[in-house]
């Protein structure tokens, strides 16, 4: 006579296996895959080699639920960080049972230890594993409804310690977080765009910190005298940008720029302030001392770094100062030495265009990424010529087959997507990842607290001076932009498009009413 029930063994595979000829007699019909752990608790004498086998049983068998029931998560969206409900959290008095489980070589020692078997999201099958302290303090922040700060405030940790927990237990699963509350409304959705342009899982606040700057370039958007935050004041906006992201259900970052953002007082104390509530961080500047790179990687690397040029050396030093060329190359060997992401972005005019392919050639293996952005012409840049337009197509063609071979080429131009579309390959996300940007997934805040949906023209949409990033975001102001112009809204590249407002305003039209005037499809229309 066997002795388990052919259902026990179809359920607990392994358990099953060490359980045959245990019980010779067989287990009382009455015993169940759930009562099964009780019953071998009692009769330890049956256990011979394997003491641990009724945790085994109860592990085992909380996984077989898992692959036998529905999934119990909502079929609606949730409002808050959550559970996964396919969740069982197992406190066991054996360690090493999910190895055991797995590849049946550790033997499980006597311990306390607690398992976790769950099913991810979207997958199909069911994990087992020890929990971690890190594991276990995100469940206990949801369980409990704590609030962050306060569980960084007992713990003794930043802030940002306790958002990386948070983050890698959903990563993992464990926790279902809200779906964005940075999308797009429901109309912007089209045929052949994937769903995921509309909506960000992040959010960016350029923040312009200071107007100085060490150098003087001939484009520059704004040299007015802007008086910069004082420290204690711009940390206040880290914790308004902190909130913003949580009740948007978004990570954030944010973009120290300026002028030279490492000409602000307090600079490093407020990339360590930025670092510490979980924010990522990045560098939009000019060449620096190694040890002050080295100093900000010791509290955190930043996501990257992105650094200008503009041609090759003699027109990129025309426009940015004698020997800025050589020394932004110098400094790239540096933030490769200590393992920065290197960016290089461009502004295109009618003076550079024939450069930037040799530029990009120049540039393979001492940076990540190379982009670029047509010139507005705002600011002194209102002086320097744009891109002829009957030349621009040409100069995508010719840049999108050059990048087929040059993976650090990146893609940022909106415009790009008409290419695409016409080729039928796979469209990119567009200026921000997400078309248009302006006021959507990001937006730029001024030395002085003036935020403007794009820093690339006059877009002013609030003051963080009377109003929280949240209001400033929500505001009609910031809808305008946010809703583009009128005359993409038939197209439906528009969620990967909607061409360039800031160009578009610069070269005199109005930007909620005309199109990008590079729009291909104008030659159609």
């Amino acid at each position: 006579m066997a002795s388990i029930s052919t259902r026990i063994r179809d359920a607990l595979p392994v358990s099953g296996r060490l359980l045959e000829g245990r019980f010779p007699a067989g287990l009382d019909p009455s015993v169940t895959v759930e009562t099964l752990p009780s019953f071998l608790a009692r009769r330890p004498e049956g256990l011979g080699p394997y003491p641990f086998l009724p945790d085994l049983v109860r592990v085992e068998a909380a996984a077989h639920r898992l692959r036998s029931a529905v999934s119990q998560r909502p079929s609606v969206p949730i409002e808050t960080l959550s559970l996964n409900p396919d969740l069982e959290v197992l406190a066991v008095n054996w360690r090493g049972l999910p190895e055991f489980l797995n590849d049946g070589t550790t033997v499980p020692v006597a311990g306390p230890d607690t398992v976790l078997v769950w099913r991810p999201p979207g997958a199909d099958r069911v994990r087992i594993e020890s929990a971690s302290g890190h594991d276990l303090l995100a469940l206990k922040i949801v369980c409990e409804a704590l609030d962050s700060r306060e569980a960084a405030a007992a713990g003794g940790v930043s802030l940002g310690r306790i958002e990386d927990v948070l983050y890698a237990a959903v990563q993992r699963g464990l926790l279902l977080a809200p779906p964005s509350r940075i999308a797009r409304p429901p109309e912007w959705a089209a045929e052949g765009i994937d769903p995921e342009f509309l909506a960000s899982p992040t959010f960016t606040l350029q923040w312009h910190l200071t107007q100085a700057c060490d150098l003087h370039c001939r484009h520059c958007y704004d040299r007015s005298d802007r008086p910069a935050m004082p420290l204690e004041r711009a940390v206040r906006v880290l914790d308004d940008l902190y909130d913003f992201c949580r009740h948007r259900s978004v990570y954030g970052q944010v973009s120290f720029t300026g002028g030279n953002p490492l000409l602000y007082p307090g600079f490093d104390t407020l990339y360590r302030e930025a670092a510490d509530r979980g924010l990522l961080v990045a560098l939009l500047g000019n060449p620096a001392p190694r040890r002050r790179i080295e100093a900000l990687c010791a509290v955190r690397p930043p996501e990257f770094y992105q650094l200008s040029l503009e041609g090759l050396p003699a027109h990129n030093d025309h426009i940015r100062g004698p020997g800025h060329f050589d020394r932004v190359l110098a400094f790239l060997d540096i933030l490769g030495e200590l393992g920065v992401y290197r960016m290089i972005m461009l502004t295109l005019t009618a003076a550079n265009l024939d450069q930037v392919l040799p530029l990009a050639e120049r540039l393979a293996g001492r940076v990540e990424r190379f982009t670029f952005n047509r010139l507005t012409p705002v600011g002194e840049g209102a002086a320097l010529a744009t891109v002829p337009p009957a030349r621009w197509r040409a100069f995508l063609t010719d840049y999108l087959a050059a990048a087929r071979t040059r993976p650090h080429m990146g893609l940022k131009d909106n415009l790009f997507n008409l290419l695409l579309a016409e080729d039928g390959r796979p469209l990119f996300g567009g200026c921000t990842g997400y078309g248009c940007g302006a006021a959507f997934n990001f937006a730029a805040l001024l030395p002085d607290g003036e935020v403007h949906a794009c820093r690339k023209f006059p877009s002013p949409i609030g003051h963080l001076a009377d109003r929280s990033l949240e209001d400033v975001y929500a505001s009609p102001d910031a809808e305008r932009y946010r809703r583009g112009s009128a005359a993409c809204r038939g197209c439906r590249l528009r969620p990967v498009c909607g061409g360039c407002l800031a160009v578009t305003a610069a070269m005199g039209a109005d930007p909620f009413t005309a199109r990008d005037p590079y729009c291909f499809l104008l030659e159609s229309a």
